[in-house]
């Protein structure tokens, strides 16, 4: 399984484009940027429906099936439906969400557009040209799901943003799972006051250890950590300290390939 992470960033992105500490104004020094966090799987399936278009090299042609985790602007953004019907494709698409996604999603579609919307809720399985979909609870303000994703050639990921501490049946459904990728935000860096359905770096490692302990997050899993706000330590600095956890930085457009003991493939290869 090839995934592409399209964007690492947080509602806002990172820099925040109103914002100059120093976090934003260090991204802004070294010209990095962060689009809302999504990813897409294979060139087949897309993560969120995030508002930035996805990096140049990107196509989206080949998508079959979105996975979006609930409603809120940063993760469902329907325009991104509408630019696929002004180019008129034709070939059949799957949406997944909660209710509330469908319902954001439909008025957005047109009337001959091949779109079946698929409303899933905790513990459901979606099957979709060999990809095998779960649908797990997340932690947050509206109705979420997180995913577990299984590729056809068994590769396995585990997309869990936007959520504060793991539900404890998400935790369990994900028993024995040895992920090969996890992309696990963490918002809030240092800013642990925010009593929000996000994690930071307080509860993230914390989440990680709960999962290892269940055999779901191993020696070979790739940890990734996504939805990433200024509110966070300057990236050099975030990396060095996720690291300590067992977990990693990554641009925006990086390839990971599941299962190849964390490999990146170049952007553009």
């Amino acid at each position: 399984m090839r995934v592409t992470v399209l964007g690492t960033g947080a509602a806002d992105g990172w820099p925040n484009p109103w914002c100059t500490c120093a976090s934003c104004t260090d991204a802004r020094r070294r010209g990095e940027l962060r689009r809302p966090t999504s990813a897409l799987l294979d060139e087949a399936v897309l993560l969120d429906l995030a508002p930035a278009p996805p990096p140049v090299d990107v196509c989206l042609a080949g998508v079959h099936t979105v996975l979006v985790t609930h409603d809120h602007p940063d993760h469902c953004a329907p325009l991104l439906l509408l630019a696929r019907q002004w180019v008129r494709r034709s070939e059949p698409l799957t949406v997944v969400g909660p209710a509330p996604v469908l319902e954001a999603v439909r008025p957005w579609l047109g009337p001959e557009d091949p779109v079946e919307l698929v409303p899933v809720t905790a513990g459901a399985v979606v099957h979709r040209a060999g990809y095998d979909v779960r649908a797990l609870a997340g932690d947050h303000e509206v109705p979420t799901v997180l995913y577990d994703v299984t590729g056809p050639d068994g590769a396995r990921l585990l997309y869990a943003t936007d959520t504060g501490p793991l539900p404890a049946a998400t935790v369990e459904a994900a028993r024995g799972a040895a992920y090969d990728v996890v992309l696990l935000e963490q918002t809030f860096g240092d800013h642990v006051g925010h009593d929000t359905g996000h994690l930071d770096l307080s509860t993230f490692p914390a989440q990680l250890d709960r999962l290892r302990a269940v055999g779901a997050v191993t020696a070979g899993t790739d940890v990734v950590a996504v939805h990433l706000s200024h509110h966070n330590p300057p990236a050099p600095l975030l990396a060095e300290r996720l690291s300590s956890h067992g977990a990693r930085l990554v641009e925006d457009g990086s390839v990971l390939v599941a299962g190849s003991d964390r490999a990146v493939v170049p952007r553009g290869a």
